[in-house]
């Protein structure tokens, strides 16, 4: 019997009296690109952190790769880059990455970190810079390419095209694809319908707490008789 990646099962989440997720159940099998999309405020950040033990639950339970998440270990496979990433400002590209893959027991390789860089459309010139002066999409790149360097079984990926330009999203889309090829999890948040509906085998729509739909993107449209995946949204939020 095949270990999901990742499995929550009833999960429940409070802030105070306000219970931001109700009963969530979810489950990604190893090797598949999942979705999960939502309005502004519908959870989609609060359950990340509570994959990653970065709060705790107030019910349900959390296993990655079959074990409980709030084990140290149960994250090694994982990768994350969060919505709102902004590395130390003093720290040159390269010392960055340097310092995360370090902290992870990997080496520095300058050939495979250039290639990633390019792979990312972000000129390997910036690595001896300061992170002070990064863009936006600059900023992005590096957190992306940090976080594809370490190779692991399992990503989670908070909005990952935020900031990036068609070309930059486009050449992330390569990379996402090459590592779903390659047999990694990939579990990713999105406010673009297009491109859930583009990279994922399956996906979930969180509202108000709760999963209102779970399954592909064309069982989506299916469900709602809708002819996009935008207006299937609307209809099943509605």
């Amino acid at each position: 019997m095949t270990v999901p990646a990742l499995r929550l099962q009833q999960v429940v989440q409070r802030y105070g009296h306000t219970s931001v997720l109700r009963g969530v159940n979810l489950e990604l099998q190893p090797g598949e690109c999942f979705g999960l999309v939502g309005v502004n405020g519908a959870g989609k950040t609060s359950l990340i952190k509570c994959v990653l033990d970065f709060c705790a639950l107030d019910g349900g339970s959390i296993d990655i790769f079959g074990q409980p998440h709030h084990r140290p270990a149960s994250r090694r496979p994982l990768g994350f880059l969060p919505e709102r990433f902004t590395p130390p400002y003093y720290l040159t590209g390269a010392d960055f990455i340097r310092y995360l893959l370090t902290l992870q027991g990997l080496r520095y390789d300058a050939a495979d970190v250039h290639a990633m860089m390019r792979a990312l459309d972000l000129d390997p010139d910036a690595l001896t810079r300061t992170v002070r002066g990064y863009s936006k999409g600059m900023t992005q790149k590096l957190g992306l390419a940090a976080c594809l360097l370490a190779r692991k079984p399992l990503y989670i990926l908070d909005e990952p095209m935020s900031g990036l330009d068609p070309k930059a999203r486009a050449l992330l889309k390569q990379q996402l694809r090459s590592l779903h090829r390659a047999g990694s999890t990939l579990f990713l948040t999105s406010h673009a319908l297009a491109d859930v509906d583009e990279l994922c085998d399956r996906m979930a729509i969180l509202h108000d707490g709760q999963i209102r739909f779970t399954g592909t993107p064309a069982a989506c449209r299916d469900q709602y008789g809708a002819d996009s995946l935008e207006q299937a949204f609307l209809a099943c939020i509605a």
